[in-house]
């Protein structure tokens, strides 16, 4: 009898494990939309057996209880899932480049209406002006071409090169964002470590809802940075970020921003390795180290921080660089180097028609040093400042000079600098002869102060030339009140027309093939197309490999309402089987007693 009313609870086990099974199915279908989500299965295990011992057994006997459920696991490939956030990071990388590579050659797309194109119609218009000034020097038609042609060369360059600059504003902006976000995430992994372990503390109740949650937090963080974790024996997930540690048993540690006063531009710094008050700041991206042998090249905001750099790049940036230090650096970032070519190109093509509309010459070569048989002399100012001339100074030089419509001497620059002049007036008197010489002294370019260089942000056409193109340099000078006809320097205009067929200027230190002012513009864009392209293949191959891995990831982790609707059918017919066992029970023991 005892056994006969042992096994209702035999079938009453199945009922109830089939139920909570079928409660389990209907929550993983309940969520097969919600995102993060990792699906529960149930596992059944055999409740206690009982021993039976009779004299007139042979062996020992064992009599079961019935089914139970032993856990509803969370399944999840640990493998699957650091493999998904690397190529996720590295995806997000590559990404962030392409679409860099992808603005900058909106910006310089040859179609209508764009700057590039304007640029490029600009750089044209300014090769005919000087195609006509070749033709006839003095023609004021030509003149006045030629002023209104570098002006418009020049807005433009400076209009593709603020274009650059604000892109580089909106790459900024997405840098703060990033941070912010990455702050945010760790923040919530260490209060779901916590309240993880709160939960599995007895050692009953998996926190499979928190777990979804943190998984998700690091999927997401794993976009953003290079993260490696690992997770302690009590459920704590201790993270590092960039290798270093980011979220630990007892905190989450803050990632600091020092902002630029001069650019605005944020550096991403760890608030608890610096020491701001002494400016000494522990950066938590090295930009120019990402390299896919060493496995550094993961991570949106490193990708954000590279693009962008950390200033606004001229010509002086690239300038005098060996070709291993520029691929190293500079030649990494996309806005740098298309910024610091693009001024190299303009100062390129600024230096050279102002060195042929008002030239210079090393002193030692000049006819003022033959004359005095001197290397170096010392000279005055206007207001008596000293001034030692050495032999390799640059001065204007007189002998090969032309002049505009006025005769002055030296002649007037096409392009000048904001912040000095060309020339700086000084005077010497030969002891021997007691003969008086002016000397004008060129004003080199100092790299520590930006205002003296002819970069596109202190560079501006000539104010005087502007409002009488007369007085571009475009005679032979005499000593004569009246022009003659053969006096037009016709040599002059062949010399600058020449400077676009030339092929003398590289657009950066790796650049081997030197090219005239005509091919400047197209290799810079052809440059940039390059790179695009290997970014392009590169992010889309590795958008592929994240999506394998995401797929058998989604396998062992996702809800699929096929396999979940077999199996709340294999629980109900479960449930069917045990509700008809344990009808048989009852009317068997029904008929036993009715028996009795």
């Amino acid at each position: 009898m005892a056994n006969g009313f042992g096994s209702l609870y035999v079938g009453a086990s199945g009922l109830q494990s089939a139920q909570n099974g079928l409660n389990v199915i209907a929550n993983n279908l309940s969520n097969v939309d919600t995102e993060g989500y990792v699906r529960q299965q149930v596992i059944f295990e055999d409740r206690t057996y009982l021993d039976t011992k009779l004299r007139a057994s042979v062996s020992k006997q064992q009599t079961g209880l019935g089914v139970a459920i032993g856990d509803v696991i969370h399944a999840r490939d640990q493998f699957l899932d650091r493999a998904y956030r690397t190529e996720n990071g590295r995806q997000a990388f590559y990404a962030a480049n392409f679409e860099a590579a992808t603005e900058v050659e909106t910006l310089l797309n040859e179609s209508n209406g764009s700057l590039g194109a304007s640029f490029a119609t600009a750089i044209s218009d300014f090769y005919d002006a000087f195609s006509e000034f070749s033709k006839s020097p003095a023609d004021p038609v030509n003149l006045n071409l030629i002023a209104q042609k570098a002006d418009l060369f020049l807005t433009r360059a400076q209009g593709v090169y603020d274009g650059l600059t604000t892109y580089q504003k909106n790459i900024n902006t997405k840098i703060r964002d990033d941070i912010d976000r990455i702050n945010e995430l760790g923040k919530t992994i260490y209060d779901l470590n916590w309240r993880i372990q709160q939960v599995e503390a007895g050692g009953v109740e998996t926190a499979m809802n928190l777990r979804d949650a943190r998984d998700q937090a690091l999927d997401e963080l794993s976009h953003l940075a290079n993260i490696s974790y690992s997770e302690t024996y009590d459920g704590i997930v201790k993270v590092k970020l960039e290798g270093t540690d980011f979220v630990i048993e007892s905190r989450a540690y803050e990632i600091g921003m020092k902002e630029d006063m001069i650019t605005g531009f944020v550096m991403p710094y760890w608030d608890q390795l610096s020491d701001p008050r002494n400016g000494d700041y522990y950066r938590v991206f090295d930009v120019y180290n990402a390299d896919p042998t060493r496995n550094t090249d993961i991570g949106e905001v490193k990708a954000l921080l590279l693009i962008r750099g950390d200033e606004y790049a001229d010509y002086m940036d690239i300038d005098g660089m060996s070709d291993y230090a520029y691929e190293k650096t500079i030649a990494k970032s996309i806005m740098l180097n298309t910024e610091a070519e693009l001024d190299t190109m303009a100062h390129d093509m600024i230096l050279a028609i102002n060195d042929l509309l008002s030239p210079t010459v090393e002193f030692g070569d000049s006819q003022i040093a033959k004359s005095l048989g001197q290397e170096s002399i010392s000279v005055k100012d206007a207001f008596g400042n000293d001034l030692t001339i050495t032999k390799d100074m640059k001065i204007f030089n007189e002998q090969i000079a032309c002049v505009g419509n006025d005769g002055q001497m030296p002649p007037r620059e096409l392009f000048t600098r904001v912040g000095c002049e060309r020339y700086t007036s000084y005077y010497y008197t030969d002891p021997n002869t007691n003969e008086k010489y002016t000397i004008y002294v060129y004003n080199e370019e100092d790299p520590k102060d930006p205002s003296t260089c002819y970069t596109l942000l202190s560079t501006n056409v000539n104010a005087e030339i502007a409002e009488d193109p007369s007085l571009i340099a475009h005679r032979h000078a005499n000593n004569g009140p009246t022009w003659m006809t053969d006096d037009i320097a016709y040599d002059l205009g062949a010399d600058i027309y020449a400077l676009w067929e030339s092929s003398d200027y590289t657009l950066n230190p790796s650049d081997k093939t030197p090219c005239g002012f005509a091919e400047f513009y197209a290799k810079l864009v052809g440059e940039l197309a390059d790179t695009g392209s290997v970014y392009r293949t590169t992010s889309e191959s590795l958008t592929n490999t994240k999506a394998t891995i995401e797929s058998n990831r989604q396998a062992v982790v996702g809800v699929s309402s096929d396999e979940e609707l077999t199996n709340m059918i294999k629980f109900q017919n479960a449930y069917n089987a045990s509700s008809r066992y344990m009808t048989v029970i009852s009317e068997m023991i029904e008929t036993l007693l009715n028996t009795a």
